[in-house]
């Protein structure tokens, strides 16, 4: 059985992030082609770009497409008056928040992303259990909603309650909402205020299905947004991150078809899982997480057939799997799963 560290290039890299396939190719020289990706939670369903009509690459975006943009993804968000910021990814503002000084104790909801640690260095991870009382300390909580990699949600009035007892003690909640459009109920965005003490970041590229389009927004305390906007200066996103998102975020049939389609998926990755005996854990639909002692026996048998999930060094048991493309990638994965 093997268990991944990072004194091991080839694991570390496979457990840092998913969709390194370059890395597993490398690893299983011998698989079967074409890979299977099943390593990241972005959707394999992605928004149709022939929708799209070229943008003019030869002039800056406008600032009028800009504003667009932001009008169209707040609205799709719930909430059309709240400030809004575009980002070239949400990892980028997140990394930049150490740049606008927020409250101190910070603290990390865990086990979660690891990139949360990076991007509030020396931050101090805490239990899901004890979110109530850590507010009551003030300072800045960083969490995800819903959590990767267990799926995980939290109520949004939760979180509102949470973030204004923070507020009161002078603190901040930052939420991490990058697959926020597959549970769009759990959103804390349409609950808050101009000035509540909150700021939210969300991703666009994994419910679309486009990660390679790096786009991304933060929403919420104006002071805050407009000071992480006021980093990335004029134009923070290209014209056709521009292009691609206002149109995909004013698609409001496929938006709802691809709800139902992922959440289809996700019941029928379920039924394969336990067919094998393992248990899915998670109320996202774009990935499950599964935790058995066989864990890193299933990802070497997964890899030697051409098929990458995701492992984790700080928890060997783990085990997360994204979404099958279509029924031969689910039907190999079925296959793979049956020949231990």
């Amino acid at each position: 059985m093997t268990r991944f560290h990072h004194s091991d290039p080839a694991g570390g890299a496979l457990t840092y992030h998913g969709g390194r396939l370059d890395v597993a190719a490398e690893r299983f020289q011998s698989a079967p082609q074409p890979w299977i990706d099943l390593s990241t939670g972005i959707s394999p369903f992605a928004w149709p770009t022939e929708r799209l009509a070229a943008p003019d690459l030869r002039a800056l975006p406008s600032p009028a497409a800009l504003a667009a943009l932001g009008l169209a993804a707040a609205e799709h968000f719930g909430a059309p008056a709240v400030p809004i910021a575009a980002l070239p990814g949400s990892e980028i503002g997140l990394r930049m928040l150490g740049s606008i000084d927020p409250p101190r104790p910070w603290r990390v909801v865990g086990p979660g992303y690891r990139s949360h640690l990076d991007a509030l260095p020396g931050a101090m991870a805490i239990a899901p259990e004890s979110l109530d009382d850590e507010a009551g300390l003030g300072g800045t909580i960083l969490l995800a909603n819903p959590n990767n990699p267990d799926g995980i949600s939290w109520q949004p009035d939760r979180l509102i309650a949470v973030a204004r007892r923070l507020g009161e003690r002078g603190g901040l909640l930052i939420v991490d909402e990058a697959f926020g459009d597959a549970l769009p109920d759990t959103s804390i965005l349409p609950l808050i205020e101009r000035d509540d003490p909150v700021l939210v970041f969300r991703s666009f590229g994994k419910f679309f299905g486009l990660a390679g389009v790096r786009l991304g927004f933060v929403a919420g305390e104006a002071n805050r947004v407009a000071r992480l906007a006021d980093r990335l200066g004029s134009w923070p996103v290209s014209a056709l991150a521009i292009a691609c998102g206002t149109a995909a975020y004013r698609d409001t049939r496929w938006i709802a078809a691809a709800c139902v389609r992922q959440a289809s998926v996700a019941a029928d990755l379920d039924a394969v899982l336990a067919r094998h005996g393992l248990a899915a854990r998670g109320a996202c639909p774009l990935f499950r997480l599964v935790e058995t002692e066989a864990a890193p026996e299933i990802f070497d048998r997964l890899g030697r057939s051409g098929i990458l999930v995701r492992p984790f060094d700080d928890a060997p048991r783990w085990l997360r799997f994204g979404l099958p493309a279509d029924d031969e990638a689910m039907r190999r994965l079925d296959e793979a799963l049956g020949n231990g």
